[in-house]
């Protein structure tokens, strides 16, 4: 037989669910007793009173959402109580997950390759030696496996190995790797200051961001990120024809006779 309170429930069936603590609790996918906890460390919001029963809504539902997805991604406890604490409603904390999710995302889209020992035999021959096997491993794109090695980029593992099938000697192929490494590691720190400084300055501080501002920071930090790469490519390619033509002008030089007007005799 339904309660007064259920048949005013059921009455409003066009209102948001409510939910008793097992029903909330089943619906989040924990325990009775993880979720008293969750209440206990503030972690969610008081629920509705009528008499002694607690009635708890979508909005705790999705609460318990967020605080799930936060212990995936790593938080302690004691970081999502911070982090909710900075937001008033589920909407606010959901927007800076996404907002953290927006700056922390991958920027490449490699692919890693599996290469086992007689591949990399094939590849590389007699110049797979200790040193150039210890390199690889140090600039923190290879692992090595009993069965062969894994390198995070297919793209860069099959241009090393192109270049070696050209005649460029492997070694001397990891230390352009090298060098292009740092100066990239440069580049990124360029955009990622300026990131920091003129986008994320809101960031700074102990304040808690206006309503809306995590959204509009996020949207805004996915129309940068294309851009950064945008940039960076076209340097790149417009630095390579600065460099190729000074080169070839200078190999130019080097193969023409001297020539000129001499005493004449």
């Amino acid at each position: 037989m339904l309660s007064a309170v259920d048949k005013v429930r059921a009455a409003a069936g066009d209102r948001q669910r409510e939910y008793r603590v097992e029903e909330l609790a089943k619906a989040a996918g924990i325990t009775t007793r993880t979720l008293r906890f969750y209440r206990e460390r503030k972690l969610l919001q008081p629920p509705r009173r009528d008499g002694r029963i607690a009635w708890y809504g979508e909005a705790h539902l999705a609460r318990l959402r967020v605080i799930a997805e936060l212990l995936e991604r790593g938080h302690t406890l004691g970081g999502i109580a911070e982090l909710i604490g900075a937001g008033e409603s589920g909407r606010d904390v959901a927007e800076l997950i996404g907002l953290e999710a927006a700056i922390i995302a991958p920027w490449s889209d490699e692919s890693p390759v599996h290469l086992d020992w007689d591949e990399l035999k094939d590849a590389f021959g007699d110049q797979l030696t200790e040193e150039n096997t210890a390199e690889s491993i140090a600039q923190g794109y290879v692992t090595v496996q009993d069965d062969g090695i894994t390198h995070v980029s297919r793209r860069l593992m099959d241009a090393t190995r192109a270049l070696v099938a050209e005649g460029v000697p492997l070694s001397l192929v990891l230390d352009a790797s090298r060098r292009t490494q740092e100066h990239a590691d440069a580049i990124a720190e360029i955009f990622t200051v300026l990131v920091r400084e003129q986008i994320l300055g809101a960031l700074v501080g102990d304040a808690p961001l206006p309503p809306g501002e995590a959204a509009r920071l996020t949207e805004q930090i996915q129309r940068v990120r294309p851009l950064a790469r945008t940039v960076a490519d076209a340097q790149f390619a417009l630095a390579l024809d600065r460099r190729v033509h000074t080169e070839y002008g200078e190999l130019l030089r080097q193969r023409r006779p001297e020539t000129g007007t001499g005493d004449q005799a």
